[in-house]
């Protein structure tokens, strides 16, 4: 199914349907919001103008013509209306042919099938008569009249008059957003650095000694001796910040902090040096304004600390042995050729990346256009859609989030959802000029990479997929992903 992106305002999404008079969808530039389909949202929302029991009104010859609430604020510059009028002879026509088919089949008690009176089919189904009618008086309309436009609307419209009643004109009138007209004449022109991928014998070096950290060993001092400068003091603490009594203390029961190291904290190893196990201290001690740690950066903080023991970290020498025990390595040699390749590999990507950025940011700032507000509200709740999960993957639970100022958070994602559409849409731009195209074994190696991450069966996961119309969404991001590919090429 279809869904439009969560609004505030009423902004009404549509209905899945599977009539066959349905709009025909115009292509969409955005294609993670479904193309205009103003006679679905017209019923709905007449539906909700009229929200009351039917079965003891008549509304024949009443006028339903009231003012609707509008949705979010549409962008003025990418905004364009479109009204639609029906006479009100095919209005009446379409209205007995739907009722009639309402009374053919109805079922209601104390009357035999095809036997209700017409006056009670309308009574009992007047919602649902009005929107059989809309959606099989507007379709064919509306589409048309977006085609002759001459322009391609994208995001949800907004219905802001609406007439429908038996025996009147049909009268709607909606606006919606589309994607201004811009060249990207002269691309080929924008061209941003391009750092080396070479690895160099440093990045290389660093590499063996993290590899080297990571297999360090750690073993406890039996020695009744003082702390010094190279041990590891294992420390039970608790502090206080600060100007901050009332808030909960700082306080761990098992770290492991090296003396003197370039992670620790001078303050630290200035207390801790000389001290034995099981001896108790005060320290206090001032955090850089850039710790790693927000709630303690720039803040003092009065540690009681105890020691509970001295450590001794050993780090492994690089022999073949050691290559050995890391995997199937027949020397030193092989693990070094093996991390080269790592390094290169991981280099690469990680320039392409920062390239790619670089010239995303230097189209954005030549080619100035119009962006639809839609989709940049789409992209916002994209954006904070991956936010949240990275938020519940590191343990965040449902009670944390709906704490989340999510006004200020959507309000901090603005400049880069639109940054993101203007991108996407200058990509989908240049992929025309240069013919980039997405072939359907391209598409289904995807869904099939795809299916294997989500532990699906291909042909579930490509009928999901087919249905919720994602398809050709994930299409359109693969061409775009190509034609950037293509640029970074060049530089």
């Amino acid at each position: 199914m279809r869904r439009a992106p969560r609004r505030e305002g009423k902004t009404l999404s549509p209905r899945k349907t599977t009539k066959k008079s349905e709009v025909a969808p115009v292509e969409p530039v955005e294609t993670t919001q479904a193309p205009a389909s103003v006679e679905e949202q017209a019923a709905e929302q007449h539906v909700h103008d009229h929200d009351h029991d039917h079965a003891g009104h008549d509304h024949e010859g009443h006028n339903h013509d009231h003012g609707h609430e509008h949705g979010p604020v549409l962008n003025p510059d990418c905004t364009r209306e479109l009204v639609l009028d029906v006479p009100a002879d095919e209005v009446a026509k379409t209205f007995r042919q739907i009722t009639s088919e309402y009374r053919k089949f109805a079922r209601i008690p104390g009357f035999r099938p095809g036997k209700v009176p017409e006056t009670v089919i309308k009574r009992r189904f007047a919602n649902e008569i009005r929107k059989d009618a809309i959606d099989r008086l507007l379709p064919e309309r509306f589409n048309k009249a977006v085609i002759d436009l001459g322009i391609k609307p994208v995001g949800q419209p907004q219905v802001t008059e609406l007439t429908v009643d038996e025996g009147e004109p049909l009268h709607v009138k909606a606006v919606f957003e589309f994607v201004p007209e811009f060249s990207v004449s002269g691309y080929t022109e924008v061209k941003v650095e391009k750092p080396s991928i070479e690895v160099t014998e440093e990045e290389f070096q660093q590499e063996l000694e993290q590899l080297r950290d990571s297999r360090a060993t750690v073993e406890t001092v039996d020695s009744d001796r003082k702390i010094k400068k190279g041990d590891w003091a294992e420390i039970k603490y608790k502090g206080v910040i600060e100007g901050e009594a009332d808030a909960n203390p700082v306080e761990g029961e098992s770290a492991l902090l090296e003396i003197g190291g370039k992670d620790t904290v001078e303050a630290f190893s200035k207390a801790l040096t000389g001290t034995k196990v099981g001896q108790e201290i005060k320290a206090e001690v001032t955090y850089p304004a850039d710790y790693v740690a927000p709630n303690l950066a720039g803040k003092t903080v009065s540690y009681e600390i105890e020691v509970k023991a001295i450590k001794k970290r050993t780090v492994p020498e690089l022999t073949d042995e050691f290559a050995k025990e890391l995997g199937d390595f027949e020397n030193l040699a092989a693990l070094e050729a093996r991390i080269s390749e790592h390094l290169e590999s991981r280099k690469k990507q990680s320039v392409e990346h920062e390239v790619k950025d670089k010239l995303a940011a230097a189209l954005t700032e030549k080619f100035v256009f119009a962006v639809p507000e839609s989709l940049v509200q789409a992209k916002i709740d994209e954006r904070l859609e991956r936010g949240l999960r990275a938020l519940a993957q590191q343990g965040m639970g449902t009670e944390q989030m709906r704490k989340l100022d999510f006004t200020r958070l959507r309000a901090a994602q603005r400049d880069g959802a639109v940054a993101e559409v203007k991108t996407d849409l200058i990509l989908d731009r240049i992929a025309s000029e240069e013919a980039v195209a997405v072939t359907d074994e391209e598409l289904d190696r995807e869904v099939q990479i795809a299916a294997l991450q989500s532990r699906e069966p291909v042909e579930t996961l490509h009928a999901r997929l087919e249905q919720e119309g994602r398809l050709e969404s994930i299409r359109q991001q693969m061409r775009r992903e190509k034609t950037a590919h293509l640029l970074y090429e060049r530089m």
